[in-house]
């Protein structure tokens, strides 16, 4: 460097950052919880936190009756998903201190966690007029029930309708958890052998499916016995060649996938998968850096060590939470350097009821997606994708036609799903997707205002 030469920071500065498990006993209600117990995963399920009276048994004094009275107000007016909230991930929220109200309303895992009615957007703003239950359709493509044959050769099988714990954003919110005043649950038909049975009739007799998702729910939520018995199913399958198990529990509750029987039935798994030549991985989904704890990190690397291919991190990019280009390389890098996973996509907020305040437009990740771009290595930099509806997983720079002013993207395909196998059109539509309502220039927001609340399941021309 020449005397005299300025040097510029960069827009992101790399530093390797050690792992830290928060002390749980800064908070009341687990002040006296031994590091045995808080490594229990039968303690950790029993100890979860499902009303707010057991909020208040966690957090006591430290937080003021408003916090708990909007928590309240959210659950019996606009949540899609009921509370449960494992120990593990409560401690995650303001990890560093003591918490406060403030500090917790600002806290970005509480923000998705912990949902308040003060972060929605107030009345007819708080969804999109074309947000849906089921916004990706994939009761639509079901094959057989729960399992949806969307992508010509990938299909997902939803095992069953529950999880450790429930993501205020959750895209399944129509089937998974427990019915809300907001939101009155379906429901499986069939009992559950019969529909895992059914599942692996249809792959069977449809060997153009290679790859298969198996999820829920959360697998964590499944017997482990159950869950090894669909898996060593889909391994005599000859078409089957990809098998991904979907658990965010490998956050919200790593006690799990630490107890011995797991992992040494997934080492049985694994072992089968490696003499079959099937790649078995689990995917995950953290959407904060402060939520990869040394916990975490030992539950991936048991997973790696257990002989699975790779653990793979599957986020959603929400404003409050990780929508910053720093955020997000914090999160990719605490997963990457901390755990072993490795980062693989972050999707966009799905377009499902009283979720505008996560959403971000289209252009917003179209940056980030940019601003995130060489400081990792090539194969642990994530997409950015938009799950369009009737469509998949898109690159959000694979946009066909992008409206910035009035918020609408049209996006075309390659593929016929399931349902479109003798629609001649199918691959020369063009499928519609739209930002937030509240991120438009003025004249953009005037023009919904003008055009009205939609009828359901119209699209914009």
């Amino acid at each position: 460097m020449r005397k005299g030469q300025f040097v510029l920071e960069q827009p992101y500065e790399y530093g390797a950052r050690e792992l830290v498990e928060p002390d749980w006993r800064r908070l009341p209600g687990f002040a006296d919880v031994s590091g045995a117990e808080w490594r229990s995963a039968q303690w950790q399920r029993a100890h979860c936190v499902k009303s707010v009276r057991q909020l208040r048994g966690v957090y006591g004094d430290l937080l003021d009756e408003s916090f708990y009275a909007d928590v309240e107000a959210d659950q019996a007016g606009r949540a899609t998903m009921s509370l449960l909230l494992p120990p593990q991930m409560l401690n995650t929220m303001v990890p560093d201190a003591v918490p406060d109200s403030a500090a917790m309303r600002a806290d970005p895992v509480r923000r998705y966690m912990l949902p308040v009615a003060a972060d929605r957007l107030p009345g007819a703003a708080a969804s999109h007029p074309y947000a849906a239950r089921d916004s990706l359709h994939e009761h639509e493509m079901w094959a057989v029930e729960g399992l949806t044959h969307r992508y010509p050769t990938k299909v997902l099988a939803e095992l069953l309708p529950t999880c450790p714990q429930y993501c205020g954003h959750c895209t399944r919110m129509d089937l998974v958890g427990n019915s809300t005043p907001a939101v009155h649950k379906l429901r499986f038909d069939l009992k559950p052998v019969d529909r895992h049975a059914a599942m692996l009739d249809y792959l069977r007799r449809t060997p153009g499916v290679r790859d298969v998702v198996v999820s829920g729910g959360d697998v964590a939520n499944l017997p482990f016995r159950n869950l090894e018995a669909f898996v060593s199913g889909l391994l005599g399958i000859e078409s089957v060649r990809d098998i991904r198990l979907a658990t965010k529990a490998l956050v919200g509750l790593p006690q799990h996938w630490l107890q011995d029987d797991v992992v040494e039935g997934m080492g049985r798994l694994a072992r089968t998968a490696r003499e079959r030549g099937v790649s078995l991985a689990v995917h995950t989904h953290v959407n904060a850096a402060q939520q990869v704890t040394p916990l975490v990190a030992e539950a991936a690397r048991a997973m790696l060590a257990a002989g699975v291919r790779d653990v793979r991190n599957q986020g959603v990019l929400l404003r409050g939470v990780n929508a910053t280009a720093t955020r997000l390389l914090d999160l990719c890098f605490a997963l990457l350097d901390g755990a072993g996973v490795t980062p693989y996509y972050f999707y966009m907020c799905d377009m499902i009821p009283n979720a505008e305040h996560w959403r971000v437009s289209l252009a917003e990740a179209q940056v980030l997606q940019h601003d995130i771009m060489g400081y990792l290595p090539g194969f642990a930099t994530p997409r950015i994708v938009c799950d369009v509806p009737y469509v998949g997983k898109r690159w959000v720079h694979q946009v066909a036609e992008y409206d910035r002013e009035r918020g609408i993207s049209y996006w075309t395909k390659n593929y016929r799903t399931g349902i479109e196998v003798d629609d001649e059109d199918a691959l020369d539509r063009r499928y519609v997707y739209y930002d937030p309502i509240s991120t438009l220039p003025p004249s953009g927001q005037a023009w919904w205002a003008q055009r009205g609340v939609p009828a359901a399941g119209a699209q914009a021309r």
